[in-house]
């Protein structure tokens, strides 16, 4: 260890462990995106293997949130900040889970909302990156970047249903139309869930400033 070391600011944990958790939501967005196009189950097990690390990321922030009394900016945007990152990743996770119960197939719809949704993942992820090295101009920044590409996620919902509804031919068609509807209220939830962490961002930047 050098002199330099020894004044180096340390990372605080729990930028570190939402830093983390960033990470592995981009991941699983990243497996959603990938299991849409391929629809191969490993790719399913690997995105309930990324959200379960995911999990246990979270239990550890808790755990330490629980037991440190100054934390680097109020505990209960720590706490939902974390939710709202977890969430994410859940619905991720559920929609490929629902896809393979249902056995519903993907549409041109679902393959540009996960785009999407893996873009403002990755700027959330940027956002808490720069709270960790104090950059919250360019935080902010990627907080509203995200937020804009969640209003493209909705959009896209939108237009999916009123396509998804334009006339059923028959009783079988209503029914892949209904199955075909949950997998695009998950997608539009973890684009909710996006905004949320956003929100979440720019309130502790507020704040700090």
């Amino acid at each position: 260890m050098g002199i330099s070391d020894i004044f180096k600011p340390k990372s605080n944990k729990f930028l570190l462990l939402l830093a983390e958790q960033a990470t592995l939501m981009e991941k699983g967005l990243e497996l959603l995106k990938s299991y849409l196009e391929k629809h191969d189950p490993k790719i399913a097990k690997e995105l309930t293997k990324t959200e379960k690390e995911a999990d246990e990321v979270r239990r550890v922030l808790m755990e330490e949130l629980m037991k440190t009394f100054v934390t680097p900016f109020d505990r209960e945007d720590v706490a939902a900040l974390s939710l709202s990152i977890d969430d994410v990743l859940d619905y991720a996770e559920t929609t490929v889970d629902e896809m393979e119960i249902l056995e519903v197939s993907s549409t041109p719809y679902m393959l540009r909302m996960v785009s999407l949704l893996h873009d403002a993942g990755m700027e959330v992820r940027l956002g808490v990156e720069r709270l960790q090295d104090k950059h919250y101009k360019v935080a902010t920044d990627h907080v509203q970047r995200a937020k804009s590409i969640e209003n493209r996620v909705e959009a896209v919902y939108r237009e999916a249903l009123a396509d998804l509804f334009r006339g059923p031919k028959n009783v079988k068609h209503v029914m892949v139309m209904l199955k075909v509807r949950e997998i695009y209220r998950h997608l539009s939830n973890s684009a909710d869930r996006l905004d949320t962490s956003a929100n979440v961002i720019a309130d502790i930047i507020m704040k700090i400033g």
